[in-house]
Order: C-alpha cells, then structure tokens, then sequence
C-alpha cells in the first residue's frame, strides 16, 4: 500500500488526501491484492506480524483476520495522515492491531520479534532499500517469512494516466504521479533479500484484472489522493475534464458498462530466516 520514507517526501499527503487514498486507491487498486500477500507469507493463527509501509492498512486487516484473536498485528508507517485514517476505521474480526508512526529504516521493534513481515508496494519509497531490508531481516524470528511486493512496470491505468497528466499540465506532475511505479527489478530485489540474509528467496510474478468505476470520474478522485493533488485542484475545469476524458480515450480496450477490467502484474518476493 503504499508511502514515503524519503527525505524528500515523494509520497507525502497532506489534508484530507489519505482519507481519499482510503476510499480509492486502497479499495480500489491495492486492496485486491492484499489477500494475495497474506497468503505468500503463509500466516497461521496466533502469529505476530508486522505490516511495512502499511498505508490505511488494507494488508494488515487482512493479516489481522487470518491470524485470528490469538494473534497480533502491527502497522507501521511514515505518513502520520495514513496512520491517522487506520487507526480511524472499524478494527477487523481477528487480531487486534497497533498503528505505529515510524520509518521503515528504524522500525524500533525487538530483535526477532515477530513470525512474518509484510511489505506491499512500498520497498520503492524507501531511500535506502538495504537498510530497510536489514530491518526487516532484523525483526524476524528464526522461521518467520517475508512477503513483499513491487510493480513490474508502470500498468495500463497509470502510463493512460501520467500520458493525460503530461499532455495537459506538465511532464514534471506526470513523473511525480508515475513515481510509485518506479520499482527495484527483479533481480534487485533478490539481491537486496540475500544481502540482508534471508534465505529461501523466492520471487513470482502475480497478475490480477483490476476494476475501476467509471474511469473518466475515477481518475480524478484518484489524483485527489495522490502527490500531485494541490496541482490537479489548481487547474482549470476544462483541464481536469480533458485529462479524464484522455485517461478513459485511453482505455477504451478495457471497458464494459460499468467502468474498466485491466491486467495488471506484480512481482511478490517471499524469503525466510534460518
């Protein structure tokens, strides 16, 4: 799910973005693939895991189900406006879960302390993804699992929509907006598990067909809930009118009566500590 850990604050939100980051961006484009990483790292009832880079926490809700009341869940995240919206929203069936406001790079948890580490779409952010890594590899039990995730590439909907951003405002919004798919590769992940210590590094790709409501709408709610929010507000009507009409020109391939189906890929990196 996804959120900065760099100095510069790519990824930062600010006002009431996160609540919208909530209702479109986690319902609708990470929150499908959250049980999908809950399963990769095999959680069993009663585990304690940790969820990095947890967002409004759509992974770790779904982490706290399947370890059920006897199990412990943790959240943590840099963005106080995420953490915020978590800790707001009804807690799940399950385990109980704590929201913590903290760097990936310094997760200020005991030595081996937990049985599995989550991480969705949020190693990219992170300014030193080694370091992150070793925290990671830090706060694990011997036998506990990673499950992390990243982007094989841009996708339909985000290249349609950095297209429509760059045509009409700038090539510089476009970038910004594109930044959260500028992921390590497969190979860099891989090297940046084992170098941390892990073993068993595994990495799949996973794809999923995402569906979105009516796109011409949808994608300016999004960009609401993104970086590049203030600009996007700034524009003219006729602007933001233009780029939803774009982004849906765009994905005309895709779409059905009610909004648009498109494949979309990652990769899921699982590894162990021995």
């Amino acid at each position: 799910m996804s959120r900065p850990d760099s100095p510069q604050g790519a990824w930062q939100l600010s006002g009431d973005a996160a609540d919208l980051y909530e209702r479109y961006v986690a319902r609708y484009i990470l929150g499908p693939w959250a049980p999908l990483l809950v399963d990769a790292a095999r959680l069993a009832p009663g585990e304690r895991v940790l969820d990095v880079a947890c967002g409004t926490g759509v992974v770790a809700r779904a982490a706290a189900e399947r370890v059920g009341a006897t199990g412990h869940v943790v959240g943590i995240d840099l963005n106080a406006g995420m953490i915020r919206v978590a800790r707001s929203l009804p807690p799940p069936s399950g385990a109980p879960i704590e929201w913590i406001e903290r760097s990936a790079l310094d997760l200020g948890l005991a030595d081996a302390s937990v049985d599995a580490v989550l991480c969705q779409q949020g190693l990219q952010f992170f300014p030193d993804k080694a370091r992150a890594m070793r925290e990671m590899r830090r706060v694990l039990r011997r036998g506990g699992r990673l499950a992390l995730s990243v982007w094989t590439g841009v996708g339909p909907y985000n290249a349609a929509v950095g297209a429509a951003l760059a045509r009409v405002l700038d090539a510089d919004t476009a970038e910004r907006f594109c930044a959260s798919r500028r992921a390590p590769s497969e190979d860099e992940i891989r090297r940046l598990a084992r170098e941390a210590g892990f073993a068993a590094v595994e990495v799949r790709v996973s794809r999923l067909e995402i569906r979105l409501p009516r796109v011409d709408r949808f994608v300016l709610d999004h960009l609401a809930a993104t970086p590049v929010a203030a600009v996007l507000s700034a524009a003219e009507p006729e602007a933001r009118q233009t780029i939803g009409a774009s982004v849906a020109e765009q994905l005309q391939r895709f779409a059905g009566s009610d909004g648009i189906a498109y494949p979309e890929e990652t990769y899921v990196l699982t590894a162990e500590v021995q």
